[in-house]
């Protein structure tokens, strides 16, 4: 009977934890007192088990006075009556007026959990805003902790002011999208500091159209300190034996050389000097003619200069006087070159007939190749490649 009370009490949340508790202990307690009797019946003989039967009985009653003792103790303490109108909250089934119906506060509808951006664009300014200047959510979402940093961003006080820096340093409102998508890490930078590192380049004699062109290309850029923007000029004008006007020139061309990593840099400068074994002069006439040699591949800076010196017997002065050709694709050499040596027309130095330099080999198209440089159709060349 105790227990069946018990469950109701706890089922209808009438009894607070205390009075469970108690409950449960006196039906526990009455329980073992009627296991002890069946175990224990009247109609025992011998003196030693008469004994023992009175001392569980006496243990047993005492323990059922103690906790009916706590049990009534504990009931004295509930309220005999509950206001249930002491709540101010509103049931779901109560009925408001109209006035207080348009003073109700709605509930947010921006998902508590989602994975992807795109849920939160309708519910967001910020997200609506750099939708339409053309961010790419997709590519931020799949970052970690971006998506989250961009919902928490207002976009009056934190996303506007640094929009608006960008356009004022003559960045174009095409290249926006592009800047955030790229770097968003760029909205949470002190506004003072993006200005004192534009004012350190400026001081560095580099153009506005410069920084402005800077920053659209390689978006990481003002978010480097003034401190290691130094030394990064400091590092090539050291490295390359460059003067400032040739430092700005290369940096200018090529500005992610600012910010990534200077390992791949130096690796480059090696494999140019100990594997291909030109000469400092000669990388640096190459680095100014083609700054991303500096960060090209090391696998195919290897492949095509092999091919130039060792197959086609190009010596290092010619190939440093043109080193655009480390740019085209090592394929498209490879191909040109077999053809002229097919026609017998593959002659690459200045002091021979019918010469053909490294640029016209490797940039010219490939209708003006076969017509001005192999002297044949491109059906012709067209149908050699076809035997390779």
């Amino acid at each position: 009977m105790a227990s069946s009370c018990m469950q109701l009490c706890i089922k209808h949340r009438l009894l607070p934890p205390v009075c469970t508790v108690a409950l449960s202990t006196c039906a526990q307690v009455r329980h073992c007192c009627t296991v002890t009797r069946l175990r224990h019946p009247t109609t025992v003989t011998g003196t030693q088990t008469k004994y023992q039967q009175g001392q569980h009985i006496r243990f047993y009653s005492d323990l059922i006075d103690k906790h009916q003792a706590n049990e009534t103790q504990t009931l004295n303490e509930i309220p005999t009556s509950l206001d249930l109108d002491a709540t101010t909250g509103l049931y779901a089934l109560e009925e408001i007026g109209d006035e207080e119906a348009v003073s109700l506060a709605p509930l947010p509808s921006i998902p508590p959990v989602s994975a992807f951006l795109k849920d939160y664009v309708d519910q967001s300014e910020t997200l609506t805003k750099l939708v339409q200047l053309g961010v790419n959510l997709w590519k931020l979402e799949q970052r970690p902790n971006v998506g989250s940093m961009l919902l928490r961003l207002d976009f009056d006080t934190d996303v506007a002011p640094r929009l608006l820096f960008l356009k004022g340093i003559g960045v174009d409102d095409s290249r926006l999208g592009y800047i955030i998508t790229r770097n968003p890490f760029v909205l949470t930078e002190d506004l003072e500091n993006l200005q004192a590192r534009v004012n350190y380049l400026k001081s560095k004699k580099f153009t506005a159209e410069n920084v402005a062109s800077m920053v659209s290309r390689a978006p990481y850029l003002l978010n480097f300190s003034v401190k290691r923007l130094d030394n990064r000029l400091g590092f090539y004008q050291q490295q390359l034996n460059l003067n400032p006007s040739n430092t700005r020139n290369i940096v200018a061309r090529l500005p992610r050389l600012l910010c990534g990593s200077l390992e791949p840099v130096k690796e480059n400068l090696k494999v140019c000097e100990i594997e291909l074994g030109f000469k400092a002069n000669e990388i640096q006439h190459i680095v100014l003619a083609v700054p991303k040699i500096l960060t090209a591949n090391k696998r195919k800076l290897t492949q095509i200069f092999e091919f130039l010196h060792n197959t086609m017997n190009v010596p290092h002065h010619l190939i440093s006087k043109f080193p655009q050709v480390f740019n085209s694709k090592f394929l498209r050499i490879r191909e040109r070159h077999l053809f002229l040596q097919y026609l017998g027309r593959a002659h690459y130095d200045p002091d021979q007939a019918n010469y053909v330099s490294l640029e016209r080999l490797a940039s010219s198209p490939d209708d003006i190749f076969c017509t001005e440089v192999a002297l044949a159709t491109p059906e012709d060349f067209y149908l050699f490649q076809k035997t390779l």
